[in-house]
């Protein structure tokens, strides 16, 4: 077709796909023509080529075995309609199955598929290996799990991997596609390109584009995605196969057969040989020797003594083709006594399963809700046993390890991020102590921020226009790697006016220069290296550790001897919303305690005093800016810390006059009516229940008090009650928007624990759980998913 045809190789495959299966259901090359939607002008010159060819299928069809000869045949009902089409009319029948009941072996229950190929690979070696047959779909984890067992084993197998199951041949093509992508490649979507071609690339690296990077061994790789259309894909592999240090004569061999080899690599050859690939299966000369893999949705029978069945989960099941012309009752039928056969292989077999998996319970192959008379959900409701395998190292296998005899240093002091790390996953955290992250954009882009930010305390007369204009370049560049190249205008216009918002800030909020007796962070600054600066301000980025209180952290800015301000490239939060997540009694799925943990710091410097702690949202008011509305205030949210509890604050006679101010309409009108003392009163009648639920505080003693003694004061007026009530709805919002004394006493003690509990994990006398203390972790805020393995603690 593709010789002597313009169509498209997926037009040609569709036509004659279809075609094939069509002939296969209804028996004749041309039945095709029955079913006007599958038929166009494709369709129409494929079946004329097709009448011209001398297939086995058209023998099939057009002749009929020999009426003479004596003909049995076995199991008629697994029959096509094609090969049904080759019999003669008159022939005996024998049945596959014999009248008695085959009695099926228990399943074998283990914990994992590493368990199960465990199990397998201790009872095969190279003595046995002809006489074990493994059944498993080839496209479950089964299968690249017991293909690298046995070759790590030495144990010969063969029927497992086909052409583009081969890694070689996969990567490859990996290579052409990273080489058609453009200049926004990153890193960690060709990691295992790089692993093949020997890169060493630092973890920190992952994320930056790889058109990005200036790194010798990674030169080659980029000249050639530049010039890959003026490559043949016979010179591609060469190149491939010389950085590989691997010979790919068979993929050589196939590329000749499509006769592409010398042809140039455009977009659309690549797209038709991976959808070749993809599509047709290329045979694969194979030694036969050793252990027969094979695969449950095309094997009916595995002719070995011993046969060992992986899974047999509901991915056995087969998906009949969604076609007019195959009836599915009969292919049902077919795919039914295929699976009974291929149950009953060998004369042991061994069914070896998983019960549940991730925490759910796994589906058995639904053919056997047709073979087995028992009502069952999972494996271990049918006939099975338990499994669980205690790893000993076979000889030869494993690291060699030496013990130390010293005990691990213990964790003194914790910083804000590493505790929001270990509250939403002490397992994240501790990988996060052992594993190197990538570079992120954000980070990035906050830390120079951070910097430009600390610049401008130190040297606001060095800013101007064209040092704003200096930085944004500045910054371009350093996150140019791992940004789209598309992005750059929105993003200098983006940096451009969060420093703008930083300047603005910054000029109308001069701290207050004053001794800050803790070092500076001694951290390079980006910035002021680029302009050949010092900073030394004692009011920017000073680190505190103190070991007493357990805690550490760095304090962006000390705005004066009672405010502290930290910079923020995020999305603003409300001041309620800090302190819920800071919660230690109800721990929430994004725990966030800087806020506490800073003035935690900040009170033991600055004891009985009114702190606060404020976020500076450098990135909010970026619209604000370009459109010349900004107002600052827009881009700060702070949390105050009140040396008291919640009672002694909101029964002091400033809060009283916050209420009569900024209280809601309600409640403004009430308390112009009564005097401070009326007010103050009130909190010696009764006890006031602190509590962040307002209805909780209404309906409580105290709450039914301020409305009988209000009522009784101004009168039996329904504006009274609501006034009443949106007074104490007024006391729970200070309470749930800031910190008091009993908070940061308890956030002290919170610290403790977790560090004792953090140090206790540490010396192995507790494993590091996945879940924090809110439960299931927040997945979205870890950084090491892929070392979270779910059902393991």
């Amino acid at each position: 077709m593709l010789d002597h045809e313009d169509f498209s190789w997926k037009r040609c495959a569709y036509a004659v796909g279809n075609i094939l299966q069509c002939w296969e259901h209804r028996g004749s090359h041309d039945a095709i023509f029955e079913y006007d939607g599958y038929v166009d002008d494709t369709t129409e010159r494929a079946v004329e080529r097709i009448a011209e060819l001398e297939t086995a299928s058209m023998k099939l069809t057009n002749e009929t075995i020999d009426s003479n000869l004596d003909v049995v045949v076995v199991e008629p009902a697994m029959l096509t309609q094609l090969e049904r089409a080759y019999l003669p009319a008159e022939y005996d029948t024998v049945d596959l199955f014999a009248d008695t009941e085959f009695e099926l072996p228990p399943f074998r229950i283990h914990d994992s598929p590493t368990a199960i190929v465990e199990t397998i690979v201790d009872s095969v070696d190279g003595e046995n290996a002809d006489n074990v047959g493994i059944v498993l779909d080839q496209e479950s984890e089964y299968s690249p799990l017991i293909e690298s067992a046995l070759e790590a084993a030495d144990i010969p197998f063969f029927g497992g991997p086909g052409f583009t199951d081969r890694s070689e041949h996969r990567l490859f093509l990996h290579l052409l596609r990273t080489a058609h992508r453009g200049t926004d490649t990153r890193i960690s979507e060709i990691r295992s390109l790089l692993t093949v071609f020997d890169c060493d690339i630092d973890d920190a690296d992952t994320n930056k584009r790889l058109h990005e990077l200036d790194d010798g061994d990674l030169k080659w790789l980029i000249d050639f995605c530049h010039d890959v259309q003026e490559y043949t894909f016979s010179d591609a592999l060469s190149v491939f196969e010389r950085h590989a240090d691997d010979t790919l004569d068979a993929f050589r061999e196939e590329l000749e057969t499509l006769t592409i080899a010398d042809e140039s690599i455009t977009e659309a050859r690549l797209d038709d040989l991976s959808f070749y690939l993809q599509t047709y299966e290329v045979p694969v000369d194979r030694e036969n020797d050793g252990v027969l893999l094979a695969d449950a949705k095309s094997a009916s029978y595995v002719g070995r003594e011993v046969v060992f069945y992986l899974g047999l989960d509901d991915r056995w099941t087969h998906s009949a083709p969604r076609r007019p012309w195959v009836d599915q009752d009969a292919q049902f039928t077919r795919n039914l006594k295929s699976f009974q056969l291929l149950l009953q292989s060998g004369s042991q077999q061994h069914y070896l399963v998983q019960d549940a998996t991730g925490g759910s319970p796994v589906t058995p192959c639904l053919y056997f809700e047709e073979l087995l008379e028992p009502e069952y959900d999972r494996f271990s409701d049918l006939r099975s046993t338990s499994h669980q395998i205690q790893s000993a190292a076979r000889a030869g296998d494993g690291f060699e390890n030496d013990p130390v005899g010293v005990s691990s240093d213990p964790v003194e002091t914790i910083s804000k991020s590493s505790l929001n790390t270990y509250v939403n996953s002490p397992r994240d955290y501790y990988f996060s102590r052992i594993v190197d992250g990538p570079e992120k954009a954000y980070l990035t882009e906050g830390n120079l921020l951070h910097d430009f930010a600390e610049f401008y305390v130190n040297h606001p007369d060095a800013v101007g226009e064209d040092t704003l204009s200096e930085v944004v370049e500045l910054m371009l560049e350093d996150v140019s790697p791992l940004v789209r190249s598309v992005d750059e205008r929105t993003r200098r216009t983006e940096y451009r006016a969060s420093l703008e918002t930083i300047v603005s800030y910054l000029d109308a909020n001069q701290p207050t220069e004053g001794a800050f007796l803790t070092p500076s962070s001694g951290g390079d600054n980006a910035v002021a290296a680029h302009f050949d600066r010092d900073v030394d301000s004692p009011v920017t980025e000073r680190r505190f550790t103190d070991e007493e209180l357990g805690i550490n952290g760095m304090i962006d800015l000390v705005q004066s001897e009672r405010d502290l301000l930290d910079y923020k490239s995020g999305s603003e939060s409300s001041a309620t919303s800090i302190v819920k997540h800071a919660a230690i009694d109800e721990p929430t799925d994004e725990p966030d305690f800087q806020a506490a943990l800073y003035l935690t710091y900040w009170r033991s410097q600055r004891p009985g005093d009114q702190l606060s702690f404020t976020f500076f949202y450098v990135t909010e008011l970026v619209d604000d800016v370009i459109a010349g509305d900004a107002d600052i205030d827009d881009a700060l949210t702070t949390v105050t810390y009140y040396p008291e509890s919640l009672t002694e604050h909101v029964q002091r006679e400033e809060f009283f006059e916050y209420l009569r101010e900024e209280g809601a309409q309600k409640c403004q009108k009430i308390l112009s009516k009564i005097d401070y003392q009326t007010y103050a009163a009130l909190f010696d009648a009764a006890p006031l229940v602190e509590t962040t639920d307002s209805d909780e505080l209404i309906e409580s003693e105290f709450g039914e008090m301020m409305i009988d003694r209000l009522e009784a004061e101004i009168g039996e007026y329904k504006y009274v009650t609501t006034g009443s009530k949106q007074v104490m709805r007024a006391i729970v919002d200070r309470q749930k928007g800031a910190f008091f004394k009993t908070d940061l006493d308890a956030f002290e003690s919170f610290v403790d624990e977790r560090l004792a509990e953090l140090n206790r994990r540490r010396t192995g006398d507790e494993a590091f759980p996945i879940e924090g203390l809110a439960g299931e972790p927040n997945y979205r805020r870890v950084d090491n998913r892929d070392l979270l393995l779910e059902g393991e603690q």
